[in-house]
């Protein structure tokens, strides 16, 4: 691409002039790729010339960021998914010319200090120590890593005369759980012998029904040299031993996971969230509080049942153990977060395990902290839960799961500590949602220390062994936005480090497992039979009623109307007054309809966190400005799980709608819980909304960035609905079809244990994590992110 804005701008010197003039009369030293675009249409609008109709549009159109300082533009360019290009235009010549990444963020450095110029600057580069890793080539890849890790294990460790088979024998005959070995015995000196084993034992149990216990022919297995793990009856330890023997015989990717889901690998898990207020009951919409908990505690029911029910078909007489790790807050209001152990509802052996922060001289810090300001205490914290989880469960977790950037970090210094396979989930990465947060994170940084937050990204993502992500866009964005993690690829924080290479699109670590809703709460409004019928009265009060004990704001005049329904947690990137406003704006949508919103507290003086508040009295303006009174009903309150669920089903009995006006979501768990309840949503276009909803099928995407259009758009859905009732039902029906194919946790569960027996077993044989990897993050850790962190006042 490069060469064809080289080429267009020798023969269109004059276009280029003027375009590049555009761009300095903004008199903006950053311009972003909507500015660009913007000075491109107005100018191919004004003059009938080459430029309207050239080339230069598809050019511009992969521009994403332009840095001026006239008489030089630096552009920064993306032609597709972690595909990027650099380069530089004079005022005088016209021609652009190729940079590195490394000169362009230089350049781009001098918007924060113009004096520093040749300053000594520190560069990360991954790259180099990843040269000998497998990489995917194409971009409908990314995010199928185990796909792609299958295929490098069956067709090249397999195929390097018998290396393969080899490793797979030593990781078999050291297998064991709770110290009793499984798989082999170890009688099997080398792979021929394993063969003949593996013929002896089909041909003995070719003599026995398929449904004969494990127990009934684990004496004659045991003398060839098998032990426990292949199956609990001997249909399903001769479908495993087959496995083997194929995987042997001609190894295949699928085969190999098949086999590998098989093993019983799984059975104690850590899963690491150290911010804001991790609990079951009245914490959420408390600050840092809010879907990350919901998804974690639904992750942990999943996992535990999968991780059963996996182990009973492998014939093991063991109960799964999972951790949740997070701190301890003795000033926990109303909540149970200063208890040291909570058992989690609805599993066998599942519990939430809370050390607290100690400040560097021991001393228990007793009040919550706002995740961006943790960093000090997270070091402390990684080495007080380490050991409280190993007393926990009686030895080292099997795998180490973190979330969001501090657990992630934590699980870093873990794993690395023990030795253990981690899983990474970001949940959000900060740079999506704060715009030039790096370039300008001084300004930021008695707010947020970005410092802190984006160098534990980058030591948590190169530290994982693999990543989680619920969506593509996530890791890639799309053709038009930058992904969450693409944003991580190379970036600068002056003063600090540039990053060249910071994380690789390709790296097969990532892999896309999208969560679900909680299917017992969460279920379609046509199910009477499992309806809540008895919540019904407590519905009316909270939506219709006068009752002086419910934090409200606003009433329905008209409560015949069809709801619009949002529900989160008050801030900005979360955005319900944004919706406030465009429904006060738009006549027809609150003629059709009422706003119900629920979110935050009513008095701003109850909130302990400053943009919370902010956007409480935004709120109120909103209400006051647009008349609200009568048309909307606000409420600060939080709703228990089976509430939310029933009102979710309440709002579709009414013929309603969801909103999720976010400015960026990730994900969208409420997305999910609407949507399974049978709720038509419109939401996002940002994030991965816009995967989870087929737009005009299974719901509808908008820009927040437009939000009137959106509210018109929303309009003429009531409007369509009130001529053809049956419109909404197809659009309710395709709703739940959706989520049931595609976001449940059952599927979560089963392709989450899938990847970690298969990245443990990678781990293992074929030691991915390299040392030299390792030891340059050490050096990161303790030269960079450790004297940041200790900076920070506690």
């Amino acid at each position: 691409m490069l060469h064809k804005f080289e080429a267009w701008a020798a023969d269109h010197r004059g276009d280029m002039y003027t375009l590049l003039r555009r761009w300095f009369e903004l008199e903006r030293p950053l311009l972003l790729h909507s500015d660009l675009g913007a000075v491109f249409n107005a100018l191919s609008a004004e003059q009938a010339s080459l430029l309207a109709d050239s080339q230069v549009r598809e050019i511009v159109n992969t521009l994403q960021e332009a840095v001026c300082r006239p008489p030089i533009v630096y552009m920064a360019a993306r032609e597709e998914a972690g595909c990027w290009w650099y380069a530089r235009l004079h005022l005088d010549r016209l021609i652009p010319e190729a940079v590195t990444v490394s000169e362009y963020l230089a350049f781009k450095e001098l918007l924060v200090n113009p004096e520093g110029a040749n300053e000594p600057v520190l560069e990360i580069d991954f790259a180099p120590f990843n040269r000998g890793s497998p990489k995917l080539k194409e971009i409908r890849s990314i995010g199928q890593g185990v796909i792609f890790l299958n295929k490098q294990l069956a067709g090249g460790l397999f195929g390097q005369l018998g290396l393969g088979s080899d490793k797979l024998l030593h990781f078999l005959t050291v297998h064991s759980m709770d110290g009793k070995q499984l798989m082999l015995g170890g009688n099997f000196a080398d792979v021929p012998a394993l063969r003949s084993g593996l013929r002896r034992a089909l041909s003995m149990l070719e003599k026995y029904p398929d449904d004969t216990e494990w127990k009934d022919v684990a004496e004659p297995l045991g003398g060839i040299g098998f032990a426990p793990g292949w199956g609990n009856c001997v249909g399903r330890v001769s479908e495993t031993m087959s496995l083997l023997v194929d995987i042997l015989e001609a190894p295949s990717p699928q085969i190999l996971e098949s086999f590998l889901a098989r093993i019983p690998m799984i059975s104690k898990l850590l899963i690491l969230s150290p911010h804001g207020y991790f609990g079951q009951d009245n914490v959420l919409g408390l600050p840092d509080t809010g879907g990350q908990v919901v998804y974690i505690l639904d992750q942990v029911r999943a996992l535990e049942r999968e991780m059963s029910e996996r182990l009973i078909l492998q014939g093991i007489d063991a109960a799964p153990k999972i951790l949740i790790g997070t701190r301890l807050i003795p000033d926990a209001g109303d909540t149970l977060c200063h208890q040291p152990l909570e058992k989690i509802h609805g599993t066998q052996n599942s519990w939430i395990v809370r050390v607290p922060f100690r400040k560097g001289s021991g001393e228990i810090v007793r009040h919550w902290i706002s995740r961006f300001e943790i960093w000090p205490y997270l070091e402390n914290f990684a080495h007080d839960i380490e050991r409280e989880a190993l007393a926990q469960l009686s030895g080292r977790p099997d795998l180490i799961i973190g979330n969001y950037s501090d657990g992630n970090l934590v699980a870093s210094l873990i794993s690395k500590r023990i030795g253990v396979t981690q899983c990474n989930i970001a949940h959000a990465l900060e740079q999506s949602k704060y715009l030039h947060s790096a370039l300008y994170w001084r300004e930021n940084e008695a707010q947020y220390h970005f410092n802190c937050q984006y160098t534990a990204d980058l030591i948590a993502m190169n530290s994982a062994d693999f990543i989680i992500t619920s969506t593509f866009q996530e890791i890639a964005g799309t053709e038009q936005t930058v992904g969450q993690y693409e944003t991580y690829q190379n970036y600068t924080m002056p003063g600090l480090y540039r990053v060249v290479n910071g994380i690789d699109l390709f790296d097969p670590k990532f892999n896309i497992v999208s969560p679900g809703a909680d299917a017992e709460v969460y279920f379609s409004y046509l199910d009477h039979e499992r309806r809540l019928d008895a919540l019904i009265p407590d519905i009316e009060r909270l939506l219709y009623g006068d009752d002086p004990g419910v934090p409200c704001r606003g009433y329905f005049a008209d409560p015949a109307k069809p709801l619009i329904f949002t529900m989160a947690r008050l801030d900005t990137v979360k955005n319900l007054t944004g919706l406030a406003a465009w429904f006060g704006q738009c006549e027809a949508l609150s003629t059709a309809a009422n706003l119900l919103v629920i979110g935050g507290h009513i008095d701003p003086a109850a909130s302990c966190d400053g943009e919370e508040r902010a956007e409480i009295e935004h709120m109120h303006a909103l209400m006051n400005e647009y008349k609200l009174e009568g048309r909307m009903r606000w409420l600060g309150t939080r709703l228990e799980k089976n509430l939310a669920g029933e009102l979710y089903r309440h709002v579709a009995d009414r013929r309603g709608i969801f909103v999720q006006p976010a400015r960026f979501e990730a994900f969208g768990l409420t997305i999910i819980e609407a949507m399974a309840s049978g709720l038509p949503v419109f939401a996002t276009c940002y994030g991965g909304p816009r995967e989870i909803i087929q737009h005009g099928v299974s719901g509808y995407h908008f820009d927040p960035n437009d939000g009137l259009a959106g509210a018109s758009a929303m309009a003429d859905f009531f409007e369509r609905v009130a001529a053809d009732p049956g419109f909404w039902d197809r659009i309710s029906q395709k709703a739940l079809q959706r989520v049931e194919a595609r976001y449940t946790w059952r599927l979560y569960a089963e392709r989450m244990m899938t990847l970690s027996r298969i990245y443990g077993f990678w781990k293992f044989v074929s030691k991915l994590e390299h040392e030299e990897t390792a030891r340059y993050l050490n050096m990161f850790y303790h030269l960079q992110f450790r004297p940041m962190a200790q900076a920070l006042p506690q």
